[in-house]
Parts: structure tokens; sequence; C-alpha cells
């Protein structure tokens, strides 16, 4: 999804899930939840960070063409392949 779908669908103050890092269907996550599972985790946090959260700015695309969102409770921008809406839009 481009920038610009996004904005058309999802107004600043969407309700989203976002993974700031990983995603959890990403290998590593999922080795981390099997590990926790068997009791044999070599760390104490899970890699995949997950933020319920609202968009806080429009999307935009970077330089090289990612589509990115800022939400509340993180600085930056996270990639729109790693936001998850949860209410509104279409």
């Amino acid at each position: 999804m481009t920038a610009d779908e996004f904005n058309a669908l999802y107004p600043v103050g969407t309700s989203v899930v976002a993974y700031p890092g990983i995603r959890p269907e990403h290998p590593v996550a999922v080795r981390f939840r099997k590990a926790v599972a068997a009791g044999h985790a070599l760390r104490e946090t899970d890699p995949c960070k997950r933020l319920e959260t609202v968009t806080r700015t429009p999307a935009w695309e970077l330089g090289h063409g990612t589509p990115v969102v800022s939400v509340t409770g993180y600085a930056g921008g996270i990639c729109l392949t790693h936001i998850d809406v949860t209410t509104g839009g279409a």
C-alpha cells in the first residue's frame, strides 16, 4: 500500500497495532516463542515489540520509496507493512 492509499483510507488518529522491529510471523519471533514454550529461551524479552496505539501523522514515503507512518509512543516512522489497522477506515 502506498502512503497516499493509506491516507485515503485511514485518518490521523486511526487505531493500529504497530511492530517497530519484526512482525510476529517473522522466523526469529516464531523461534523465540517456541523456545519460551519449551523453557529454553536465551533472552528475556520478545524481539517482536507490539504497540497498541494510534497514528499521529499522515503516512509519507521515504526517499527510497518505503511508505511509513508515525504512531503515538514511538519516535520516527514505522513501515506500513508493520502496521495493522484495528479500527476505522474502509
